[in-house]
């Protein structure tokens, strides 16, 4: 294994002038950290969005970074006939894509399901970017260096028994720490079934990385029950969680640190991986699973109607 990277920041991302990077979520938390930071160091970045009101506002700041560009494209992950929209429309402005950090998601959401009628959390965090990489992938695969890094979480150690096939969609009974839990655990499957097919190809240059924030303070935790917001709020969060802009900093080393490798994960060095800079780090056995990564792989090509060209 890898040393780790000892205090890698913001500063050694590598320059990215001429590169395009798409990074869905990126209006707010480590989205828009990440794309400030490329944008800094002269990406044309492509915030994938779903509210292009709240975009076009973060865009603006991004712009602002460096020499690079922001551009917004309206991506809602929780209706594929928005993925498949978005995906058209980001194949006629740029004919390559360098970058895809598959960023935005849903927590521990009350029950709800997607336009498609999937279990919320799954639907978002998984489906929706499985089904978009999918249909940009040929905008990547030729371009040298190319990377996707699906951003995962600590969470995923919820889902220690692997994901639950027989009630995917969590209709016989819904927690939504453990739907959470689950749709983390996926984006690893994927991430690690996506490195190997790509590695496995023909004239692909492309490959597939992972990297969670660990305990960063983010919007995201809107939707945790009411009754826990207070002490979130007062006391773990000052004592556990680091700003977003350090949550970022796994994402970015690699999308763009030069000894990053496919199939890698990184994460915060510190203790239990909540904050710190970041390193490689390891994930649970459940996902490492290679019948549970081509099992889903499966489903989820079932599910979306979309089908990978390796």
């Amino acid at each position: 294994m890898r040393r780790a990277v000892v205090a890698w920041s913001a500063a050694d991302v590598p320059d990215q002038s001429g590169r395009v990077a798409v990074v869905t979520g990126a209006n707010s938390g480590l989205g828009l950290e990440t794309a400030k930071v490329l944008a800094a160091r002269g990406a044309t970045v492509v915030m994938a969005c779903r509210d292009p009101r709240r975009a076009e506002q973060a865009a603006a700041e991004v712009g602002r970074q460096g020499d690079g560009k922001a551009e917004v494209l309206r991506l809602d992950l929780a209706s594929l006939d928005s993925v498949r929209s978005a995906a058209e429309e980001l194949r006629g402005r740029h004919p390559r894509v360098d970058l895809l950090v598959n960023n935005a998601g849903v927590m521990f959401t009350p029950y709800g399901r997607t336009a498609d009628g999937f279990e919320m959390q799954l639907g978002t965090n998984h489906l929706g970017h499985f089904a978009f990489t999918g249909l940009v992938l040929d905008l990547l695969r030729e371009v040298p260096d190319s990377r996707i890094v699906v951003v995962a979480s600590l969470a995923h150690q919820f889902a220690r028994r692997g994901v639950n096939f027989d009630d995917l969609q969590s209709e016989r009974g819904y927690k939504r720490v453990a739907a959470y839990g689950q749709s983390k655990l996926a984006n690893l499957l994927f991430a690690y079934e996506l490195q190997r097919r790509l590695a496995a190809a023909e004239d692909v240059r492309t490959v597939a990385l992972a990297a969670h924030p660990g305990y960063s303070s983010t919007e995201l935790t809107r939707h945790l029950p009411q009754f826990l917001q207070p002490a979130n709020r007062v006391l773990v969060e000052p004592l556990l969680a680091q700003p977003a802009v350090a949550g970022a900093l796994p994402s970015l080393l690699a999308a763009t640190d030069p000894q990053a490798r496919g199939g890698e994960y990184y994460g915060p060095d510190g203790f239990q991986e909540l904050r710190g800079a970041p390193k490689r780090v390891n994930s649970t056995r459940a996902s490492h699973d290679t019948d549970a990564q081509r099992r889903l792989w499966s489903v989820s090509e079932e599910l979306t109607g979309v089908t990978y060209s390796i």
